[in-house]
């Protein structure tokens, strides 16, 4: 089964932008966000406190990848349970720091199908959910992505985002053990 692991000298290539920067935290943040979407396939949220704001605002995200912690420490509970939401079909996969595995892989792919909202809780790290995500969301879908300490991130997912990812990934190479 496919999986990617971040290999060091991808790291800076990641914290590069690979979208619009809304700077600054919270539910003025998450506002500004959904003034600004359009037409869209699709809204995807990566992290704990983007999904928290935005379900805040009254936005259900139709994915939402959390894992109960926040800047490498545990979430507040305000936060952890302002992340759940009635509407979320909730799925588990255990995904080590730094890797994309194929059990995340497939998930993200069931809930790219999926007509309800999916929330998939990851046991380990979330971070690098959002690149398969751009990858494999339909074009004209939005992947929303904490920054920590400098705002959110809304990337518009197009043919050319979707290249430059998969670009990405393809770097993204595993040494087997």
């Amino acid at each position: 089964m496919k999986r990617y692991c971040l290999p060091e000298e991808l790291r800076e290539e990641l914290r590069k932008l690979h979208g619009e920067l809304y700077p600054g935290d919270g539910i003025e943040n998450a506002k500004q966000i959904v003034k600004d979407l359009h037409k869209y396939s699709k809204i995807i949220s990566v992290g704990d406190i983007v999904t928290f704001n935005l379900l805040t605002v009254g936005l259900v995200p139709d994915i939402s990848f959390v894992d109960d912690r926040t800047k490498r420490g545990p979430a507040s509970d305000k936060i952890m349970k302002g992340t759940r939401h009635a509407h979320f079909k909730t799925i588990t996969v255990e995904n080590p720091p730094g890797t994309i595995t194929g059990e995340l892989l497939q998930e993200i792919g069931k809930a790219m199908e999926s007509k309800t909202p999916v929330q998939i809780f990851v046991k380990g790290e979330e971070d690098l959910a959002a690149l398969p995500s751009i990858a494999m969301a339909p074009i004209s879908s939005v992947i929303i992505y904490g920054l920590p300490d400098k705002g959110a991130v809304l990337v518009r997912v197009t043919e050319n985002k979707k290249k430059e990812i998969q670009s990405l990934l393809d770097k993204m190479k595993c040494k087997e053990n």
